[in-house]
């Protein structure tokens, strides 16, 4: 019987980017710079997210955005 690290291993979310990485991408139609917090599968039904913590903030509709949830198509590796 395998163990509980095993069966997670084998049958879960493995997430593609790892904390700390640096990503480009755009949200609302603004391109932002930040740093990965967390690449995480809440459920199957909205699929993987990641937590990005910017590097500059982000005025929208008159509220300041320090962290933004998106999805792995809306960014990549910051080279």
């Amino acid at each position: 019987m395998p163990s509980l690290a095993e069966y997670f291993k084998a049958n879960r979310y493995s997430g593609k980017y790892s904390i700390g990485d640096r990503v480009i991408g755009k949200w609302n139609k603004i391109p932002f710079v930040g740093t990965v917090g967390n690449d995480t599968l809440i459920n199957e039904i909205e699929g993987p997210r990641i937590s990005v913590h910017l590097a500059l903030p982000i005025k929208y509709k008159n509220v300041v955005y320090n962290v933004l949830i998106v999805k792995h198509k809306d960014i990549r590796l910051f080279t």
